[in-house]
């Protein structure tokens, strides 16, 4: 395993991750020229299996399977089927707990490779697929929490726009092509330790049609028709296929027929890897998709999903159809999908998206297990979910996304809920509350985490506006509604702009805790709605919930960060900062002293942990008034950073009076005591 720890890589000889032998309990294993299935179907007197020749045939050869115990279901074929589709038909005792008709065949939830249409009601085949990917010894890349720099991205974000350059732009492969501006060559020019990725499973990524009286729900809210951050998981086992390089968005293509989206998948993490770059997965956990056949429903929708009381699913996440993880079936699918993303695939770490829905007897059992396998693997989550409770989760061991960080830097909304950069305070934060953020949140000082390495500080994720358009919005350079006419243009950062990023940046990179950046956030990224084909009468305004667009709103231009060079040059300073002085990430609350200056919106930590470089970070959130900062005892020099003539070429000593201008952060370093 390749561990980071203190910024030095340690090597150290133990099994790899797919040596370790797990597998997972059911689906389909091809084996000395036989061919098993394994199904859970605690609700069935029958199951039938059906092998299809082809992906697109209706009808295929049925076999009965055997009943092995109460709720499991097998058959082996004397033959290799590999390359073959197969579904199942599962006729239950109560017909109510079967979402569809009974005749209605299935792919299976423990699918590997999934073959399925661009169609909203898709009715999936499970691909049999033997795969012999070469990892070359290949394992985990982990670092130490407090040490991770994640990139938050969409997969397809990252290289389909015409500006990235990359050959195979919106894919697996297209996303590890160094020569391009997008992808893994802007992690590496960045200095990017981790990548989160958006949700990868196989999900529904067609929605119903626009304004249909025909379809059982009139979609009326997604003009779209599209599901592109890929919230809707179908499968917990496969990897979504049209990211693969043959793939297509056509409607009512096929997709996923020939398993290339696993190797090019593994490819990709590898690629990483070779880089000292993790993959961290967002996994949705706690709901399924809406529209298509998922298996769950027709296997028993009553035992796996959340139910009203008029049968129908519970919606706490906002989907409808809410996943029952207190069932001991459900609990275990979702452990092995964890361990099973670990081992075949190599991934580092996990996001947990809505954590709260998930139960605490099932979060325990996932840490525990995925710790088993590797003792530095990264979990974090969503701390909300019908509630919020980052104490809890901490209580468990596990990091959440710190949002109270988010809101009280820069606020939590742009119009009247402005923070600390707009010198002003959100919601019940004053500065002697504030001052917890930089320490890592810890409850000891008022925050929500028994240790720094749960707090993932950030400014901005998939959801909501970006910094950039909080920003924008906030100081009146655009409405929330205003219809922009020329996208580049307003693209281009002011210089008010420019000093509010660099201050919440600053704060973000000193403040204890993993770091996580949205994708673009380092140009001020904008998301302006993109003029296509389809008929939103919202073309031109900045949008704050982009999930159903795949196109230019979400595809990140690249030109946009060459544009906004001085920003970007910024981010690059502070990550290689981070990097080099471990007082940023190594310093306990005994190690961290505050000066607080008559302005009240003005804060300055002394960073000192015992044998590393002090660091004095001055912040100023006032768009008024200069702050005064007394030096620590010692020489200090200007660190970072080194564009303001009146402080840098100056030595500052003991009792100096240091005058910070507004909307500024500035960092000095120790030179002796």
């Amino acid at each position: 395993m390749k561990f980071k720890k203190g910024h030095v890589l340690l090597l150290t000889l133990i099994t790899t991750a797919t040596q370790f032998g797990f597998a997972i309990s059911q689906g389909v294993t091809v084996k000395e020229g036989k061919t098993e299935f394994l199904i859970m179907a605690p609700a069935s007197y029958r199951v039938e299996l059906i092998v299809f020749e082809n992906f697109a045939d209706a009808t295929g050869k049925s076999y009965e399977m055997i009943r092995k115990d109460g709720n499991h279901y097998s058959l082996a074929i004397s033959s290799d089927l590999s390359g073959k589709y197969y579904g199942y038909r599962f006729y239950n005792y109560d017909k109510s707990t079967q979402e569809f008709p009974e005749k209605t065949i299935v792919a299976d939830p423990y699918s590997r490779a999934v073959a399925s249409q661009n169609i909203y009601n898709s009715v999936a085949k499970s691909l049999i697929y033997s795969d012999n990917f070469d990892w070359q010894q290949d394992t985990w890349v982990s670092y130490d929490p407090r040490d991770l720099i994640i990139y938050e991205a969409h997969l397809k974000d990252m290289t389909a726009h015409p500006s990235s350059g990359a050959r195979y732009p919106g894919t697996y492969t297209g996303f590890v092509d160094k020569l391009q501006s997008g992808g893994i060559a802007h992690l590496k020019d960045m200095g990017y330790n981790a990548i989160e990725f958006l949700p990868l499973f196989d999900f529904g990524n067609v929605e119903l049609p626009f304004r249909d009286s025909t379809t059982a729900i009139m979609n009326t809210w997604n003009p779209y028709e599209r599901n592109h951050w890929g919230y809707m998981p179908s499968f917990y086992f496969a990897p979504e296929s049209q990211f693969a390089t043959d793939a297509s968005s056509e409607s009512g293509k096929w997709i996923g027929t020939k398993g290339r989206q696993i190797s090019e998948f593994k490819a990709m993490v590898k690629a990483l890897h070779d880089e000292e770059i993790s993959v961290i997965l967002d996994v949705v956990y706690n709901h399924t998709s809406q529209y298509d056949y998922q298996p769950l429903k027709q296997i028993d929708r009553t035992s796996f999903f959340r139910q009203n009381e008029n049968g129908t699913y519970a919606s706490v996440s906002g989907c409808g159809n809410d996943l029952n993880t207190n069932n001991e079936d459900m609990r275990k699918m979702l452990m092995e999908s964890v361990l099973f993303w670990m081992t075949e695939y190599h991934i580092d770490g996990f996001r947990f998206d809505l954590g709260l829905l998930i139960d605490w007897q099932t979060i325990d059992l996932i840490k525990s297990k995925a710790l088993e396998l590797n003792p530095h693997v990264f979990i974090t989550c969503e701390p909300w979910g019908g509630g919020y409770d980052p104490n809890g989760f901490s209580d468990h061991g596990w990091s959440s996304w710190n949002d109270q960080f988010r809101n009280g830097v820069k606020g939590q909304n742009p119009v009247d809920g402005k923070g600390f950069i707009f010198g002003e305070w959100q919601g019940d934060l004053y500065r002697d509350t504030f001052t917890r953020f930089v320490t890592g949140s810890l409850r000891e000082n008022g925050g929500q985490y028994l240790s720094v390495e749960h707090s993932v500080n950030y400014l901005e994720a998939h959801d909501d506006f970006t910094l950039g358009d909080f920003i924008r919005i906030a100081t009146d350079k655009v409405k929330e509604d205003e219809i922009i006419s020329d996208v580049d243009q307003h693209a281009i950062l002011n210089p008010i702009e420019i000093a509010l990023h660099k201050l919440a940046s600053l704060i973000l990179f000193t403040s204890q805790g993993p770091v996580m950046v949205g994708e673009g956030q380092e140009w001020g990224r904008s998301k302006v709605i993109a003029d296509t084909n389809v008929p939103d009468a919202n073309i031109g305004k900045l949008d704050h919930n982009s999930y159903e667009k795949d196109n230019e709103t979400n595809w990140l231009n690249w030109e946009h960060k060459e544009v906004n060079k001085n920003l970007v040059d910024h981010y690059r300073s502070l990550i290689s900062l981070r990097n080099q002085y471990p007082a940023l990430s190594r310093s306990g609350l005994n190690d961290i002293d505050f000066d607080l200056p008559k302005n009240k919106h003005a804060l300055g930590y002394h960073l000192h942990p015992e044998g590393e470089t002090a660091l004095f970070v001055c912040v100023n959130g006032s768009n008024e008034k200069e702050a005064t900062f007394l030096i620590p005892e010692g020489s200090w020099s200007i660190l970072y950073p080194t564009n303001i003539p009146e402080i840098e070429d100056k030595l500052w000593k003991t009792r100096d009076k240091l005058v910070v201008p507004v909307t500024t952060g500035i960092i000095l370093k120790l030179e002796s005591k």
